[in-house]
Formats: C-alpha cells, sequence, structure tokens
C-alpha cells in the first residue's frame, strides 16, 4: 500500500506540471497568433511560454492542433451570434449583428482573422464548424431580403468579401485606430440596403469558386480553371 500511495503521489506533481505547461503555451500561443497571424514561429510560442520547443509538440503535435485548441472559444462565439442572428425578430438588425460581431472578434486577433478568411485543407474540424456557419448565414441572408431590407442580389458569399476587406482594414489600423474598422463596416453595411442598390456589373462567386479562393489563401495549390 505504501509503495502505491507514493507512486500516486509522485504522478501528482507531473500532472500538475504538464498542466501548467499546456496552459502558458496556450497563453502564449493566444498572443503570438493575435500578432502574427497563423502562420506564426511556434519557436516564439514556446520562448514566451519559457519552454523548449519539443514540449510544445508533446502538448500539441501539430500546429493544426495547436490551432483548434487556442481558437474553439471563438469559433463557438462566432456560431452563437450566427444562430441568435437567424432568429432575431428584425431581420436586417439581425444580418447586421452578425457581421458585427464577426469582425469583433477577429479585430484584435490576426489569427483569428485568417481562420474566418480562408479554409484549412488540412483541418476537418474548422471545415466543419465553417460550413455551419454558411448554413446559417444563407438564412440570415435569405431571412433580410425576404423582409424586404436587403439587396435581393446579395449572396451569402458575398459576406466572405466583408471579412476580406476587414482584414486589410484592421491590418492596416491596428494600434492607430482601433476602432476604425467600425465605421468602415456601418460604410459597407449600407451598400447592402435594398433601398441604396443599383445593378452590379459582375455575378456573385458561386459556392464552389467561393471555396476555391478560401483554399488557395489558406495555402492549397488550386488549379486555375479559364473564366466562362
Amino acid at each position: 500500500m505504501t509503495t502505491v500511495a507514493s507512486t500516486s503521489d509522485a504522478s501528482r506533481p507531473r500532472r500538475r506540471d504538464a498542466q501548467r505547461n499546456r496552459d502558458a503555451l496556450l497563453a502564449a500561443a493566444r498572443d503570438v497568433f493575435a500578432e502574427h497571424g497563423l502562420e506564426a514561429p511556434l519557436e516564439e510560442v514556446a520562448r514566451r511560454a519559457g519552454l523548449a520547443i519539443g514540449t510544445l509538440y508533446r502538448h500539441f503535435a501539430t500546429r493544426a492542433e495547436l490551432v483548434r485548441a487556442i481558437f474553439a472559444e471563438k469559433m463557438r462565439l462566432w456560431r452563437d451570434a450566427a444562430e441568435q442572428a437567424a432568429e432575431m425578430d428584425d431581420a436586417w438588425e439581425g444580418f447586421w449583428c452578425f457581421l458585427e460581431t464577426m469582425c469583433e472578434l477577429q479585430a484584435d486577433d490576426r489569427g483569428f482573422n485568417d481562420l474566418a478568411s480562408i479554409r484549412l485543407p488540412t483541418s476537418s474540424y474548422f471545415d466543419e464548424e465553417q460550413t455551419h456557419i454558411a448554413v446559417l448565414a444563407d438564412r440570415i441572408v435569405e431571412r433580410a431580403q425576404r423582409h424586404g431590407a436587403l439587396r435581393a442580389d446579395v449572396t451569402a458569399q458575398d459576406l466572405v468579401f466583408v471579412v476580406w476587406a476587414h482584414s486589410r482594414i484592421i491590418h492596416a489600423t491596428h494600434g492607430i485606430a482601433p476602432g476604425a474598422w467600425r465605421r468602415y463596416l456601418h460604410l459597407m453595411l449600407d451598400g447592402f440596403r435594398a433601398d441604396r442598390c443599383h445593378p452590379l456589373p459582375e455575378p456573385p462567386l458561386t459556392r464552389d469558386q467561393l471555396y476555391q479562393a478560401m483554399l488557395r489563401l489558406g495555402g492549397a495549390d488550386v488549379r486555375e480553371t479559364p473564366a466562362k
């Protein structure tokens, strides 16, 4: 019995140390990815956590595992915002609340900004989450159009261009005018209103075209096809 108790007691500090190391790595990763985006150097994450790079890989075997661990909560918040927006009584309010929440989650976080802008070809988890949010975005757009608030030629695929534009705006104004993105988001929102619309010169991207574009931004080798 003494031997068993001693072994159990000895294992507890190791488990506590492992949890402390994991927590330190996650905290450092959130900061480093927020500053540098999804391609942030993992060596810098380990350095800020005060640990060796080998310790990082013992906890997170791949970059994708680390990305999932630090952004799962924000993905949940994004999904919750979409679900709430899809049920709001005022369909236009639901539309702009969805976009504003999405942009706010990105505003001080280049890593999540990247994640919202692209598709990661090696991550089924994020692919499933983004697909679910895209389905909700369809519903948000359709409701706002049925209520006559949103111009009829907008598609859910068009919303991704808000994310891409927002990405550049917050990159340019970070640390200079941190709230500037709200001004430009609301300028863009006015362009979505049904009572301000004019004919558009090009059709929206298809779902497949948008998916291919997001994969390309995520680093996939996407074969180009001639324009039709």
